[in-house]
């Protein structure tokens, strides 16, 4: 596939600090105002300088790639993920960094999803977009891009990069990827971990929390994956919910696996015909995932009663995993593993971060 690629050198002479690469897959972040037709349409990333000219004071090199067509955030699906991640294995040596501007609304998917299909990962991949445009005089663009760009490029004293993850940057905090969720629409600080503390905070200095920075492998060989399995779905709780729903999403054909959304610490209804459909799922090899609905919870299974049964069924914990993190969680590790008890461990285990154990 052709992606169209804008090289910038920087104005210092001096040694740069590395190179990055800087991904543009469309969203919010990308759009100007075209007073023709008084909409706002994608600008040509031929004109990023112009945008953003502090990008020319940067001390690093930066090349921006586009994809052939950008996308809106609504529309990201699977293989735009392993597109992505098949562009940063392409380029891994070439590269000592990554940024990719993205829209905001499926971000934390994204990044979730970018975290399993790039195992050993040992350099940079920062996610970045605006809530109001490049074009406009207030947006918040310009300081999410620049400053996910120097983050990309942060190295520790002995030039190993300070961030060695997938990471979203945004609203002056680095948070790592498969921990976060978008929260806001209509505000800049638009995703929050509730889960896992920031990585770094922006401000007049960028202060580093490094006990819960992921440490540097040496030697780490990169492992890109490419499959993923959608054959997933969710299956949230609420009062009233009535067996004709739950009966119909555990009745989707080739079914693999159910990110269940419980109440607070993992509870469910104990409803004799919610538990039997349940049992009859994991009976049939289907794996449910339990997952809170609450954005600071955590599963706690056989804390409660209500969700003593869950646990004895054979429901997998999700502890504090996010819904975001939980479901691209199980498309990657349906894509690796057909073996039932396999995947089952999988799941439950730490991957990549996204969860406690």
């Amino acid at each position: 596939m052709n992606y169209s690629k804008i090289h910038i050198n920087p104005i210092s002479p001096a040694p740069t600090s590395g190179s990055v690469l800087v991904i543009y897959t469309g969203g919010t972040l990308g759009m100007v105002y075209e007073t023709k037709d008084r909409q706002l349409v994608p600008f040509n990333f031929e004109q990023i300088i112009e945008k953003v000219p502090e990008i020319s004071r940067l001390d690093f090199e930066i090349t921006f790639l586009s994809l052939p067509k950008p996308i809106d955030s609504s529309n990201v699906n699977p293989e735009i993920w392993v597109e992505l991640a098949q562009i940063i294995g392409t380029h891994y040596d070439q590269y000592d960094s990554f940024v990719i501007l993205h829209g905001t609304d499926t971000m934390a998917y994204t990044a979730s999803a970018l975290s399993y299909l790039l195992e050993n990962l040992n350099k940079p991949v920062i996610l970045t977009g605006a809530q109001l445009p490049i074009g406009v005089a207030r947006s918040d663009a310009r300081e999410n891009v620049i400053t996910a760009l120097e983050l990309a490029a942060a190295r520790n004293p002995d030039g190993t990069p300070i961030i060695a993850e997938v990471c979203i940057y945004f609203n002056s905090s680095l948070l790592r990827g498969n921990r976060s969720k978008k929260k806001e629409s209509s505000d800049f600080n638009a995703f929050h971990s509730e889960n896992y503390p920031p990585l770094a905070t922006a401000g007049v200095h960028i202060d580093y929390n490094f006990p819960y920075i992921k440490p540097y492998q040496q030697n780490a060989g990169l492992i890109v994956h490419s499959s993923l399995n959608t054959r997933v779905a969710f299956l949230k709780m609420f009062p009233g919910i009535s067996p004709e729903v739950v009966q119909a999403i555990l009745g989707i054909e080739n079914l693999r696996g159910i990110v269940l959304e419980t109440f607070g610490a993992g509870n469910a209804t104990t409803d004799i015909w919610f538990l039997s459909a349940i049992s009859k799922a994991i009976e049939k090899e289907i794996v449910i995932f339990n997952v809170s609905q609450c954005d600071g919870g955590r599963v706690a299974q056989g804390q409660y009663q209500t969700s003593k049964y869950l646990q004895q069924a054979g429901v997998v914990s999700g502890s504090d995993i996010t819904a975001e993190a939980a479901i691209t969680k199980m498309m990657f590790v349906f894509g690796i593993e057909t073996d039932y008890q396999k995947c089952v461990q999988l799941l439950g285990t730490p991957l990549r971060g996204e969860m406690s154990i």
